[in-house]
């Protein structure tokens, strides 16, 4: 093989290995709040079937895809330990996709523990958030996508 030629099948793996790292480089990596302030097992469920369209939709074509679910208000029942109606789902939704995130807003669950007179317990999938309004602002400031089911 003379240098010429030698230099022609370098460019070409050169070429290659560039091709190969820009499409990489192109993963999309979706990120998605997803805003439930109903206390609407209805609403609960369609949030979750969200979850699971944008998951496979995503995952089909190759994509990264990271969601928050946010609630606050009447909303945080879809994560209280005692009175979620979708609980079993939500255990298995966090099983099957490490990526999804549920918070629950701390401001209302101040006032359901005092309204209540008890200390208002969250399903072990919930991250207390100090305020479920404030972290749907500070997600959209990030560049995520929203979604109000």
């Amino acid at each position: 093989m003379n240098g010429r030629h030698l230099a022609l099948v370098f460019a070409g793996v050169l070429t290659a290995a560039s091709a190969t790292g820009a499409a990489a480089a192109e993963t999309k990596t979706h990120r998605i709040a997803i805003h439930v302030d109903e206390s609407d097992p209805q609403r609960f469920n369609l949030a979750l079937n969200n979850v699971e369209n944008i998951e496979k939709h995503y995952a089909a074509k190759g994509e990264k895809v990271v969601i928050e679910i946010v609630t606050h208000g009447p909303g945080l029942v879809m994560l209280r330990a005692d009175t979620s109606p979708v609980k079993d789902r939500i255990a298995a939704m966090s099983l099957d996709y490490p990526e999804l995130r549920f918070s629950a807003c701390e401001n209302t669950r101040a006032g359901m523990a005092k309204r209540e007179g008890k200390e208002i317990l969250l399903l072990k999938e919930a991250h207390s958030v100090p305020s479920g309004v404030i972290r749907l602002i500070e997600l959209q400031e990030q560049g995520w996508s929203y979604l109000r089911p």
